[in-house]
This record gives C-alpha cells, sequence and structure tokens, in this order.
C-alpha cells in the first residue's frame, strides 16, 4: 500500500513538472518568424542553471560558454536562474547590450539579491533617476579633491595595518586588503571613522553581504531574513547621521565631504532620505568585495611572475627614492603615473575578471547582429570569456602586464567595470587604491606566498585568503 502511495505521488509530481515545462515554453516560445540564438533551454523549470553553477565552481568555470560556443556559436540561448537568457560572449553584441538604455534593457538580478537591494537601489532603477543619483556619485569620485581624500585615507589605513606586520609571520593579504578597502570606502560615502559605529558596521554589513545569493525565502531564520535585518540595521545608523546633517544649516552652501553630502546637497524631490540611506549600504559592497579582491589577485598574479614583480618594485622604489630625495609626499597623480603598475593592474583585471559579466532585461524584442532577443527575456554579457578569448588575446591564460604596453583598454573586448550609462562610477577609485596598496607593500616587504586558488563563484576570492610570509625592507633596495 506504502508503495502504491510512493507510486501514485511520484506520477502526480511528474505530471505537474511537464505540465508547468510546457506552459512554460508555450509562454516563451518566440514567433516562428523571429531568429533567436541556437542553443536549448534545457531541463523543465532548471533549465541549465545546474550544470552552469558546477562549471562555476570549478577551476575553468567559462567551460560552461565553451562547449555551447562550439556547438552554437558566441551567442546562444539557454535558461539559467529562472529565466529563458541570451547569453552572449561576443564583444560587440555584449558592448551594445551595456550601452542601451532603459527602453531596451533593464537590469536584472536573482530574486534574493533584489530584495536585499530594494526598489531604489542603484543597481535596480532607471531612467532619469538613475542617471542623476549615477552622475552625482561618478562626477565626485572623479574629482581631484576626492582622489586626494582617497589617497590620504588609503596611506593612514595601510601604515596602521602594515605597521603590525612582523617578519616570518604569514599575512592573509585579502584579510588585510578587505579592512582597508571597507573603511576607506565607508569614510568617503559618510565620514565615519573607526570606532565602535564602524565595527558595528562592519559586523552587520558581514551579515548583509553573506545573504546577496541565498535562497530567496524571506522567513525568520532564513539567510536571507537574517541579511535583511542587518540592513535594516545599518539604514537605522545612516539615517540617524542623515538626521544630524540635516539639522547643520545652511546645508547648501557647504562643500561636499562625502557621497552622502553629495546626495543630500542635490534638490531634486526624488532624492529621498530612505533612497539615499539604503543606497550608502549598497554603495558599500565595493569595499568588501571587487575592491579589495582586485588588491589581493594582483598580489598573487604578481607572487607567480617574478618578472613582472622585479619590475613593479623597481618602479615604485625609484619613484619613492626620488620623492625622499626632494622631501616631498606621494599625491594620487604619482600613484597613477607609475605606468608598469597600471598594466599590472590592468592585466589583473583582465585575467581576474572580478565582475564575470552583467544580465539585462529586454523591455521589446532587439535584435543585434542577426540575433533576436525576445521581449522579457534576459542576456548574460558573460566578460570573463571574452577576456580570455584567444582570438582578442595572444596566451590569454597567461598572467603578462606587458601586453599592454601597446594596446587600447578602451576596446569593447575589455570591460572589467561594465560600460553605458551603468560604467562603475568607482572604476578610478579602484586603480588608485590599487596602486596605492602596492606602492606600499612592494616598497616596504619582500614576501613569499604559499600556494593557493581562486574561487570563483559566487563571487571571486582566494580559497586559503592568500596567505604570504613577509619581510620588512631594511633599505630602498
Amino acid at each position: 500500500m506504502d508503495n502504491l502511495w510512493i507510486v501514485l505521488w511520484t506520477a502526480i509530481l511528474l505530471s505537474t513538472i511537464v505540465l508547468l515545462y510546457r506552459i512554460n515554453r508555450s509562454r516563451i516560445r518566440p514567433s516562428p518568424s523571429s531568429s533567436l540564438p541556437l542553443g536549448t533551454l534545457g531541463w523543465p523549470l532548471i533549465g541549465e542553471t545546474l550544470e552552469f553553477i558546477s562549471c562555476a565552481y570549478s577551476d575553468r568555470p567559462e567551460s560552461f560558454m565553451e562547449r555551447r560556443c562550439r556547438m552554437y556559436g558566441k551567442v546562444f540561448k539557454s535558461h539559467i536562474f529562472g529565466s529563458p537568457t541570451i547569453v552572449s560572449i561576443d564583444a560587440e553584441v555584449s558592448k551594445f547590450v551595456l550601452q542601451s538604455d532603459s527602453k531596451a534593457f533593464v537590469p536584472s538580478y536573482p530574486k534574493s539579491l533584489t530584495e536585499l537591494m530594494g526598489k531604489s537601489s542603484i543597481l535596480l532603477i532607471n531612467g532619469s533617476l538613475q542617471r542623476r543619483v549615477h552622475g552625482l556619485i561618478g562626477a565626485f569620485f572623479k574629482s581631484p579633491l576626492m582622489k586626494d581624500q582617497i589617497a590620504r585615507e588609503m596611506e593612514n589605513y595601510i601604515h596602521i595595518s602594515m605597521a603590525s606586520w612582523r617578519d616570518h609571520r604569514p599575512i592573509f593579504i585579502q584579510d588585510e586588503a578587505k579592512n582597508i578597502a571597507f573603511q576607506v570606502l565607508v569614510k568617503a560615502l559618510i565620514s565615519l571613522d573607526p570606532g565602535e559605529e564602524m565595527e558595528f558596521l562592519r559586523k552587520q554589513f558581514q551579515e548583509f553581504i553573506s545573504g546577496l545569493m541565498s535562497l530567496p525565502v524571506n522567513i525568520p531564520g532564513t539567510r536571507l531574513h537574517k541579511s535583511l535585518q542587518a540592513k535594516k540595521k545599518m539604514v537605522k545608523l545612516v539615517e540617524k547621521i542623515i538626521k544630524e546633517r540635516r539639522n547643520i544649516k545652511p546645508f547648501s552652501s557647504k562643500v561636499p565631504g562625502d557621497v552622502l553630502d553629495v546626495l543630500l546637497n542635490d534638490t531634486s524631490e526624488l532624492l529621498t532620505d530612505a533612497l539615499i540611506s539604503d543606497n550608502m549600504i549598497d554603495l558599500m559592497i565595493p569595499g568588501e568585495d571587487s575592491v579589495p579582491v582586485l588588491m589581493t589577485l594582483a598580489v598573487k598574479y604578481l607572487s607567480d611572475c617574478p618578472a613582472a614583480l622585479l619590475q613593479l618594485t623597481e618602479e615604485n622604489i625609484k619613484l619613492k627614492s626620488l620623492k625622499d630625495q626632494r622631501g616631498e609626499t606621494m599625491s594620487w597623480s604619482d600613484y597613477l603615473s607609475l605606468s608598469f603598475t597600471q598594466t599590472v593592474i590592468t592585466e589583473t583585471l583582465r585575467l581576474g575578471n572580478v565582475i564575470i559579466g552583467v544580465m539585462r532585461k529586454a523591455m521589446k524584442d532587439v535584435e543585434i547582429k542577426g540575433h533576436r532577443i525576445p521581449k522579457g527575456w534576459c542576456v548574460f554579457a558573460y566578460f570573463r570569456s571574452v577576456h580570455l578569448d584567444e582570438t582578442q588575446y595572444d596566451w590569454p591564460y597567461q598572467f603578462n602586464p606587458w601586453r599592454w604596453q601597446d594596446k587600447d583598454i578602451s576596446s569593447c573586448s575589455f570591460t572589467p567595470f561594465g560600460g553605458g550609462q551603468r560604467l562603475c562610477p568607482g572604476l578610478d577609485l579602484a586603480r588608485l587604491e590599487t596602486s596605492i596598496f602596492l606602492h606600499h607593500f612592494v616598497t616596504q616587504f619582500r614576501w613569499m606566498a604559499e600556494d593557493d586558488s581562486i574561487v570563483n563563484f559566487p563571487t571571486v576570492r582566494m580559497k586559503r585568503r592568500m596567505p604570504v610570509w613577509v619581510k620588512r625592507r631594511r633599505d630602498h633596495s
């Protein structure tokens, strides 16, 4: 009798899956006249998500794309993360998607991430409000005043961190980089100094960010619920700071000292205090994720390439010695003038792929290079495969910063920060912070790196947090 019930329930379950699949296929099936890219939608409901994730966790995550590229070409259809998707590893198609406005494409992210970010997040808003917020933040981050402030803050936190490093003891570069970058970014956003509130914010932020790729189930006890509660606590802290700023009169005449000042200074009624406080939290993500990972990967690749490490060290020591002789301190422009250091950072961005790609949702039928993207479908512009394409780069899996001495970084085959209207507003600061970190690291220390490997999913990071054994330099040689 029990076996009969099992068979019955199994039959009902399978019938339900098949029915849902047919409904889903009929809903997403394009008209016969359309020219959809070749590909497959995979299994009912789950599509090809499991295979994509399996490849993403491997040491060659682009293998999912490579197999389909050989069968279907550089633009193909799939079904991942619950949505029919056009995947592009074609640089021109990806550029078109990135540069299109919200009438054609809008951001599309996993449900857990959209719930955590909220509808007012700069990652999700569209149209004139997105352009205004993005423009205000981008202009402020590009200003010489902000770059100078970032340089001074970076130097201060690096000095505090590196002063505690001891010879012949392991230092975990990823942890150190996160600690430095997070404090620098929080200072730039809301002018928060080290202390109890910074530690509270850091603790809550760790709780918050751990839910970005969680199951989209918001009930007490779930990962998503805990992350949402942590964000509420952080937003409450930022709202308190906003209230204190609002009480300072006249506010509009004040020279902005951080991003919060910039947004509070704006006269747009759309920039509500709730929207501002929400976005302050979202803008802290690069301080925990992309920027410190960029620093860590640069150390990883330099450790594995003695010739590049030697040239970068000589370049930085030469400039430091020159500044010391003149009795001058390093300015932000001095750090960015280190040409070989910049090629190392560029090559780290290409090979490391801190941001593997972006997802967009088509708001109407779109055609590009003979491919039709139906309304409602997602587009996954997968940067990693473009950055590792042997038709674009010789020996693409080899760390070779010298390739950038005569290569244009503005081409559509190099998009480490995205592109178009949603180009990362902090891209200049990411380069600056990494330049400063590498300068002080190589001019103060020699090191031996332990074996470590890169984990690529759900975010890029080092498996063992990049342990190195340091020895302080006694001179500048």
